[in-house]
């Protein structure tokens, strides 16, 4: 044993990715001290006994101020527009009580599920103003226990084309919006839109995570202006487009083309698996296009990914619950990863998603926050191929959700 100064606790026997065997985590103050076979000290010890330790999920993409709505709206939307369309409607009537309540409903579910950070896109515009920003602000303080929560602020509806959209977004910035978002193909004017966000992107220093290219027309796209602005503006590793399901319409030359290119101007691609398979392709009467973009492969070449939620039981997504190893193993599925890139897969909803929201803190390494989850299993590939249960998660050493095992029962004899 090697002897060590006083741990506030110990996670004995744990597995992590990085670790063929079973060590001990130690936490001071919050945070990993010491990673090392037998720790000798006399501190509080959880028995992990053999089990898989994650840093937990980052989940990049989410929208906490439209989720849980399928109560309120008919549910056969089949196309993009018709769901923007859907909710624009009914979210002049959103107060902050409301967002707040079906926020908390998400992100309690991804806290259970495993979740420890999360980029929310929040919707700025004359219709929803502010009210949706102040109720997701009010979740990051009030959930700040268990989660880390960023803020991208945006313009669902286009900004050049929606009078009093821009001055809304200048307000959510000033007053803690982290990241800015857009979406261009709701624009009249989609080049100027991109534009602006760049700009408002540099004047208040905040990352850019956009919504782009949502349909599998590969004969035009927002792509390229993305890329331009990205290396006019040295904004190379501070750039994601979100969907991006033209790239899965792509033919392998035109494919590896855009590869480099995303690659080279550093912009970074988050695929939504539940809401992309559910959106494109619908108006096939056979052969239907899956319409998701291979993210692994992308990774292999070069492009930095990650899978996430997107959206939770609304028009966009009648479906979800938060799970972001659920979601990496649908995608994995869809996207016929093979047994040897379940890891990959799982670095999707792990380590790249922390690279893309460009967190330094993230990991299990020493002077890093412990913020650990356990699965019920033992590596890597297992927990993309069983989908096990989460059964504990902490935040900066501290216990913040557990789920016991199911006991069976069975007959006496």
């Amino acid at each position: 044993m090697t002897a060590r100064a006083a741990f506030d606790l110990i996670f004995r026997n744990t597995r992590t990715r990085a670790s063929p065997t079973p060590v001990d985590i130690g936490v001071s103050k919050g945070r990993i001290a010491a990673i090392e076979p037998r720790l000798a000290c006399d501190a509080p010890e959880i028995e992990i006994g053999g089990k898989l330790a994650l840093p937990g999920f980052v989940d990049t993409h989410i929208h906490l101020d439209k989720a849980c709505l399928l109560g309120r709206c008919g549910h056969d939307h089949a196309t993009v527009s018709e769901a923007i369309a859907a909710v624009a409607a009914m979210k002049r009537d959103f107060t902050v009580e409301d967002v707040y309540a079906r926020g908390a409903r998400v992100i309690e579910r991804a806290i259970v599920h495993g979740t420890t950070r999360m980029r929310t896109h929040v919707e700025i515009d004359p219709r929803i103003a502010l009210r949706g920003f102040e109720a997701v602000k009010a979740l990051k303080r009030d959930y700040a226990w268990a989660i880390d929560l960023s803020i991208c602020v945006f313009p669902q509806e286009g900004l050049t084309n929606d009078p009093g959209a821009e001055e809304l977004l200048i307000a959510a910035l000033r007053d803690g919006g982290e990241v800015i978002g857009g979406c261009p193909y709701m624009d009249t004017d989609p080049n100027a839109h991109l534009e602006r966000l760049f700009d408002l992107a540099q004047e208040f220093d905040v990352d850019v995570d956009l919504h782009l290219d949502f349909d599998l027309d590969p004969s035009w796209w927002h792509l390229e202006e993305v890329c331009r602005q990205t290396e006019r503006r040295n904004y190379h590793g501070r750039v994601a487009i979100g969907h991006a399901t033209k790239l899965s319409a792509l033919p392998p030359d035109r494919l590896k083309a855009a590869t480099e290119r995303l690659a080279k101007a550093g912009v970074a691609v988050t695929v939504l698996p539940a809401t992309d398979l559910y959106l494109m392709g619908r108006d096939a009467t056979h052969n239907a296009p899956r319409g998701l973009t291979v993210a692994h492969r992308l990774v292999e070449n070069g492009v930095l990914c990650s899978v996430a939620t997107n959206n939770v039981l609304n028009p966009f997504t009648p479906f979800g619950d938060a799970s972001l190893l659920r979601m990496a193993n649908f995608y994995a599925n869809v996207a016929h990863a093979g047994i040897s890139e379940f890891d990959a897969c799982l670095d999707l909803v792990t380590d790249l998603p922390a690279r893309l929201m460009n967190l330094r803190d993230y990991g299990i390494a020493p002077g890093n926050p412990a913020d650990l989850i356990i699965l019920d299993t033992d590596t890597g590939p297992n927990a993309i191929a069983e989908l096990p249960d989460v059964l504990m998660g902490f935040k900066n050493g501290r216990q913040v959700f557990e789920r016991r095992q199911p006991t069976l029962f069975p007959p006496q004899v």
